[in-house]
Order: structure tokens, then C-alpha cells, then sequence
């Protein structure tokens, strides 16, 4: 079975999140099959960079997607520019890591985690998808066709593992903490409400679920990650483009309304 590499040649995609680690490699993988990417995150230097690295045709867009008033107003530039959209990539997320932990941990342990910070991680998180759905997949909607495609975890799907955070002696030095697993977990239902909510109207509506990623996390942190999946490894931040372009094009173009987990086995035990 050959394989079109240009199989998105002239879609209309945003994405979301897009100077992330898993941003970056979703922006890519969609100019990479033909698409035209308008690429949203905060910082506007980081996103002109990158729609130039990507081409000329692409576009870098200052977004926070907890301001609705932005939301609309991308909307508004690209039914100017282009007309329609095809793809919508919820990528942009607030995460607690290992590898950058907001605070010690007494501060990441549930009894003590801050209201203020889930409230914010729900804002992002969850409300900032809902905002993206409503505004711009209300434009795939009206034009009868579109994909959406909400970067969901699987911490949406399963508790996390506090174990794969404890050093070598036992010493447990980060807690996951409740706020990202809940979003994601509301992410997942979300997108399928959306699915059986547009699906007469031509807008399919699925989750992206991966697994962790290798970023620098200390080895004994990827040790017990790959201990723990049973393909035995953590993934590579290039591991999920072929997932992405599957539900962002026709070969998925009769599936709606799932959770597509990446995550080498880890959701399997």
C-alpha cells in the first residue's frame, strides 16, 4: 500500500500549543502532508519562527486559548484568508512534569495541591478546548466537513503510576498531581460529545492520547517509565506524527468519537 504524501495538500489547519514539544512535531507533520498550518501559542516571536521554518505559507498566531475574544477574532482571520478550516489540533495544555516540577513536593501532594492552580489548569485545559470547539468547529460545522482532533493523555484514561516518580532508594520527589489527569479525563468525554453532537454535520471529533515522552527526565525517571510500558521505552517526541496525520485525514474519515492511546502498551497492563 503506497502512501500519498501529500494527503492534506491544501487543507486549513490550526494547531494549538504549537512551539511545544509535541507542538512542534504536530505543526510539522501536517505542512509535511500539505497543509496549511496556522500555528498558535503565547509568545509571538516563538510562533513566527516556527511558521518560517515550516514555509511560507504558514502562519504564526499570538494565542492564549483561555481569551475567548482571541479565539474569535482567529476566527475571523482565517474565514478572511482562506475560507473554511479542515483541522483543529487542541495540543496547548498545562502540565505538571517531572522534569520541571512547579514546586517541591509537599506542594504537588494532593492534600495540599492550591485551588488556584487547578482552577487555572481546568481553565486551560478543559475550558480552553471547549472555547476552540465552539468558535471555530461551529465554522467546520456550517461548512458541513472538519476534524478535530483534542491532544488528550494517558492520564485521561488511567490514574498515574506515583510509583515511576520514586528514586532508586524509594524517595518519592514529585506526586502527579490530580489537576492534569482530571482535565484530560474531561477532554476525553468532551470530544465525544462533540462527535455524536456534529457528526450528521460532517465533523468528526476524536482524541489523541500519548504516552510519555523522553525529554531529559532524569534516568531513573525513564527507567522506571520503560520498566513500566510494555514496548520498553519511553516514546520519541516524533513517535506520534503518523497517529496525528491518520485522524487528521481520510483514512480515518469514518471513525468519530474515539481515543486513539499511543502509549507502548503503557494503558495495556
Amino acid at each position: 500500500m503506497s502512501v500519498d504524501l501529500n494527503q492534506l495538500e491544501g487543507k486549513i489547519a490550526v494547531v494549538t500549543g504549537a512551539t511545544g514539544l509535541l507542538g512542534r512535531q504536530h505543526c510539522d507533520a501536517l505542512a509535511s502532508a500539505g497543509a496549511i498550518v496556522y500555528a498558535c501559542d503565547l509568545v509571538a516571536t516563538s510562533v513566527e519562527v516556527l511558521a518560517q521554518q515550516l514555509g511560507p505559507e504558514h502562519v504564526g498566531v499570538t494565542l492564549d486559548v483561555t481569551d475567548r475574544q482571541a479565539i474569535q477574532l482567529l476566527q475571523l482571520r482565517i474565514l478572511d484568508e482562506q475560507g473554511r478550516l479542515d483541522i483543529l489540533v487542541n495540543n496547548a495544555a498545562m502540565n505538571d512534569m517531572v522534569e520541571s516540577p512547579f514546586s517541591a513536593i509537599e506542594s504537588s501532594r494532593f492534600e495540599n495541591y492550591p485551588v488556584d492552580l487547578f482552577r487555572r489548569v481546568m481553565d486551560v485545559n478543559v475550558t480552553g478546548v471547549f472555547s476552540l470547539c465552539q468558535v471555530l468547529g461551529s465554522m467546520m460545522a456550517e461548512a458541513g466537513s472538519g476534524s478535530i482532533i483534542n491532544i488528550a493523555s494517558t492520564y485521561g484514561v488511567v490514574a498515574p503510576d506515583q510509583s515511576i516518580y520514586q528514586t532508586p532508594t524509594g524517595e518519592q520527589t514529585f506526586f502527579k498531581s490530580i489537576a492534569y489527569p482530571t482535565s484530560k479525563g474531561a477532554v476525553v468525554m468532551l470530544t465525544k460529545f462533540l462527535a455524536t453532537y456534529w457528526g450528521k454535520q460532517g465533523v468528526r471529533a476524536n482524541c489523541l492520547s500519548p504516552g510519555g515522552v523522553e525529554n531529559g527526565q532524569d534516568q531513573h525517571f525513564i527507567d522506571n517509565y520503560s520498566r513500566r510500558t510494555p514496548l520498553g521505552r519511553m516514546a520519541s517526541a516524533t513517535d506520534y506524527k503518523g497517529a496525528l496525520l491518520f485522524l487528521a485525514g481520510d483514512a480515518s474519515r469514518y471513525m468519530t468519537g474515539q481515543n486513539l492511546i499511543v502509549d507502548g502498551g503503557w494503558t495495556a497492563w
